[in-house]
């Protein structure tokens, strides 16, 4: 059996932009995917703490140091510019494996998206 787990996160990260045109996805800056341990094309789950929204997307990585969180196409609906969100990515492993599992969360500074601590 396999079950779900959080594999990483970013918690608590300011939306800097949300582009509507644009083909989809979520941007974020490449340092805050490294810190976390995510990849390009990854799904994730964004939780919007400012009105509770949960969308699923995949994600893009944005230029370094830029502290770029970029909600794209039709995502951009469910956020403003300034909104908090969570930003999870999820694993499946082994029942045996899961519960001993610990996933790497990261907790920016909610001002400026720079990295200020993880887990790892």
């Amino acid at each position: 059996m396999l079950i779900h787990v959080v594999k990483s996160k970013i918690h608590r990260v300011k939306v800097t932009e949300a582009n509507l045109h644009y083909i989809g996805s979520l941007t974020v800056d490449q340092d805050l995917l490294d810190a976390a341990g995510m990849i390009e094309n990854e799904k994730v789950q964004v939780v919007n703490i400012n009105n509770g929204s949960r969308l699923e997307t995949y994600l893009i990585p944005g230029e370094r140091k830029s502290g770029v969180v970029c909600l794209n196409g039709a995502a951009a609906r469910w956020v403003q510019p300034g909104d908090l969100v969570l930003i999870i990515s999820y694993a499946m492993l082994p029942l045996e494996q899961a519960k001993s599992f610990r996933p790497t969360v990261v907790f920016p500074d909610s001002e400026t998206n720079a990295l200020i601590t993880n887990n790892e």
